[in-house]
């Protein structure tokens, strides 16, 4: 089951930190569809929070069509972010783990990682004919 955190330094709204975190275990294959999400009473109760700030990402994650509520059972993982599959998610999260193990090891930084990383993805945009959006300045 998922465990909330909340960065309180990060500006970001508890609740919307609580949805990207969501977002992220899905894409990630960590959630699929039919698992349960905690209750609202445990996420406020481990973080802290007003019910209210759980229930407002709660409601937004099933506005995304990413969950659903189900009266009286909870709330549950509806779709997928990723079109791949989650045994195909885990090769590939296996095999980036152990790259980004093998660049460790090598001396790199995580600011050199994440240099590898941004370099790879517009190298391969660029093979396939995708524009790629400048992310840092909204191009």
């Amino acid at each position: 089951m998922i465990q909330f955190r909340l960065d309180t330094g990060s500006g970001v709204p508890p609740y919307l930190q609580i949805v990207r975190q969501v977002e992220h275990a899905v894409r990630l294959g960590l959630l699929q569809a039919g698992d349960r999400l905690p209750t609202v009473k445990e996420v406020a109760t481990s973080l802290a929070v007003n019910p209210n700030t759980v229930l407002k990402a709660y409601r937004e994650l099933d506005h995304r069509g990413l969950t659903t509520g189900k009266v009286g059972s909870g709330t549950f993982i509806q779709s997928s972010l990723s079109p791949v599959s989650p045994g195909q998610l885990k090769l590939l999260r296996r095999g980036l783990h152990n790259w980004v193990q093998g660049a460790r090891a090598a001396g790199l930084t995580d600011a050199d990682i994440d240099a590898f990383v941004e370099e790879a993805k517009k190298d391969n945009a660029e093979q396939h004919g995708e524009v790629r959006r400048d992310e840092s300045s909204g191009r």
